[in-house]
């Protein structure tokens, strides 16, 4: 039970002692404004009781409320850590997921480096088999293109071929004419004989139908050293018979544009200087094509 105001127990002892004045007014005579101040009194104490009365029904009122309020604030405190527990929860498993997510691109990634660069390296090998394709073609047809060549200067040099006055061989992919060094010169001569002018001259009219080649004339001579006065070495002798031939090329229509002429002197020997055989296989001439450069081609170096 609440406790009673203070204002509403004075107001209950006023209503009290109206209420002991009655009877006695009945008993004995009273003043007429003792019995009207106590009237006053009396009723004073009746309204004020009955206006603390309402308040205090108003502050029930107000109490009831704020309990129906607090038991309210209980269920939402309990509700937000029931859901605060739950958010938490899916916060957790949203992380765990993430980070197993991390993991897969992770390994995916791996693994789509590992194809791409294995993809790149078959794409550059790829590359690299169709350069290779392209460039054996090309050499294909250049070396087709030589071998038609080549037979059309042997059909024409036949005949200096069964002479035995010329010889034709291949060298690093080149054609060489050779002409016999005793067919053409005496020892340490570089005047041409006579035989040897007519094999330049048949010589010289195949070559000045060939089109679009050039033409080196070298000069060799075995290791016997030079003597007398006139060539002071076999670098001189080779030289100064390499320029006695391209005149004579030359005389019998060979474009002077197509021909050069070098002295190699006994320091490109292609037999033993041991004896006469491989010396006399070493003095010689050489004409050579000289390859055109689109038939040269580079092979592409390997690891």
């Amino acid at each position: 039970m609440r406790p009673m105001s203070p204002h509403r127990s004075s107001a209950l002892a006023r209503l009290l002692s109206f209420a002991l004045v009655l009877p006695l007014a009945g008993a004995a005579c009273v003043k007429s404004s003792t019995y009207e101040a106590a009237v006053a009194d009396a009723e004073g104490a009746h309204e004020e009781a009955a206006r603390e009365a309402r308040e205090l029904e108003a502050l029930h009122l107000r109490l009831d409320q704020a309990e129906q309020l607090a038991q309210a604030r209980d269920v939402t405190i309990e509700k937000l850590r029931t859901d605060g527990h739950n958010v938490q929860q899916s916060l957790d498993e949203a992380t765990a997921m993430n980070q197993g997510l991390r993991s897969e691109l992770a390994r995916l990634g791996k693994d789509v480096d590992k194809i791409l660069a294995e993809k790149g390296a078959l794409s550059k090998e790829l590359a690299d088999a169709r350069t290779r394709l392209e460039e054996l073609r090309r050499a294909q047809a250049a070396a087709d293109a030589r071998a038609t060549l080549f037979r059309g200067v042997l059909d024409r040099l036949k005949k200096l071929v069964d002479a035995d006055d010329l010889k034709i061989a291949m060298r690093e992919g080149r054609l060489v004419l050779q002409l016999a060094n005793d067919v053409l010169f005496d020892s340490g001569s570089a005047d041409v004989k006579p035989r040897g002018r007519a094999t330049i001259k048949q010589l010289g009219e195949a070559l000045s139908t060939i089109t679009g080649r050039k033409f080196q004339v070298a000069g060799h001579t075995d290791d016997v050293p030079i003597g007398g006065a006139r060539f002071a070495s076999n670098w001189d002798l080779s030289t100064a018979r390499a320029v006695e031939v391209v005149k004579l090329l030359v005389a019998t229509g060979v474009r002077p544009q197509t021909l050069s002429a070098a002295g190699y002197g006994e320091f490109d020997a292609i037999a033993p200087n041991d004896g006469p055989q491989g010396r006399a296989k070493n003095r010689r001439i050489e004409i050579t094509l000289v390859p055109n450069l689109d038939e040269l081609y580079a092979i592409p170096e390997t690891k």
